[in-house]
């Protein structure tokens, strides 16, 4: 694809630089009116922009990490390349037909008819011809292209075997809750928050529900996107090929933190993937018992200010109402994708949440410095 675009680039810009000199030339030898004239260096600049832009795509593909939602030069798996595939034909159709309007519109203005005499009655005889071929060319693409998208959504509709794994992903203003549930030992079951963890080559079955308004849960490099929906709940499936972090987004507005609501898809491989579950399905480690004294301060500190919302299993915080922090350090982000996950921005986060996410459920929580320091502290044994 790279190739391709860096191909378009030469050949529009050289093609476009030709056309417009000879169409300029022959111009000049008729001797039109001046909007001709005007009307080809509007086109002119109109083409160097395309061609800027095509140039700007070119060096952006070569950057995989310049944009994680990029899904139209980036698929990573069966549910998403069918519908890249999808782009491409679609983008190649529209650019197809802008490119023969744009002749035929060069073609029209190189090839104009005589001046009739003034009072002369001239036949327009001919002209229809252009309209039956234009009508029946472009029925014939549109149904293509709609059988080739029905064909797509077909494909994409289920994976072709058993899901190897089944999450519950609820969507809550602005964060993402993610139940790890399926397993038969209640001991494998766990929740945890804005970060999925997937085996890759295997179909992972997503459940999706609302907890307040309708949310879109979307992994663009991964699948399509589905609607979340208060009191429903909605299925889609996930596969990547290979490991990698793929960035998910809600693409369904939803309120003033739309924009920071986002979470990531981590694909491990299996074995990693059964590691991540097993450690990530045990409770919080206790501390030290040379530590417990100096970590008690901080401990005590989060079940008075955080223990009513979050949730540390293996303590008495048991909060529901926000994410789980039982293995808090083991994720690279913070509020919902919106800080990495570090201890100076943990306790920004605390301190300054409405700063960050205005309107956020999150308060901003004053702390004294000796107070900030012990909770970091604790916060720092959640890994």
């Amino acid at each position: 694809m790279r190739v391709l675009l860096a191909v378009f680039y030469v050949v529009a810009t050289r093609s476009c630089r030709a056309a417009a000199k000879r169409i300029g030339a022959k111009l000049a030898l008729r001797r039109r009116a001046a909007w001709p004239v005007a009307w080809l260096a509007a086109s002119r600049r109109a083409w160097r922009a395309v061609s800027t832009s095509a140039l700007a795509v070119t060096v952006a593909a070569n950057r995989a990490d310049a944009a994680p939602l990029d899904y139209f030069l980036h698929a990573a798996g069966p549910a998403a390349i069918p519908t890249q595939r999808l782009g491409w034909a679609l983008t190649a159709l529209c650019a197809g037909v802008t490119l023969l309007v744009a002749a035929l519109l060069a073609f029209a203005l190189l090839h104009r008819r005589a001046a009739a005499q003034p009072g002369s009655l001239v036949s327009g005889r001919g002209g229809l011809r252009w309209v039956y071929a234009g009508t029946g060319i472009s029925c014939v693409l549109l149904l293509g292209a709609l059988i080739y998208t029905l064909f797509t959504l077909y494909t994409v509709a289920a994976p072709r075997r058993e899901p190897a794994l089944t999450i519950t992903v609820t969507a809550y203003d602005w964060w993402w809750r993610i139940d790890y549930a399926d397993s038969p030992d209640p001991a494998r079951n766990f929740a945890t928050a804005n970060e999925i963890h997937i085996p890759t080559g295997a179909p992972v079955r997503v459940q999706l529900k609302s907890a307040d308004v309708i949310h879109a849960f979307w992994v663009p490099q991964l699948a399509g996107k589905t609607q979340t929906i208060p009191g429903q709940t909605n299925e889609q499936w996930i596969e990547a090929d290979q490991p990698g972090i793929y960035r998910g987004q809600c693409s369904q507005f939803c309120g003033a933190q739309h924009a920071h609501m986002a979470f990531e898809v981590i694909a491990q491989r299996p074995t990693d993937f059964d590691a991540w579950r097993a450690a990530q399905a045990q409770a919080a480690a206790a501390p030290a018992p040379h530590e417990a004294a100096a970590l008690a301060a901080g401990r005590k500190l989060f079940g008075e200010r955080c223990a009513g919302c979050h949730t540390v299993r293996g303590t008495a915080a048991a909060g529901s109402h926000a994410p789980d922090l039982t293995h808090l350090d083991s994720r690279r982000l913070i509020a919902a994708g919106t800080l990495a996950n570090t201890p100076e921005n943990q306790l920004d986060w605390i301190r300054h949440a409405q700063r960050i996410k205005p309107d956020s459920l999150m308060p901003g929580i004053v702390l004294s410095a000796a107070e900030a320091a012990e909770l970091s502290a604790y916060l720092a044994t959640l890994h």
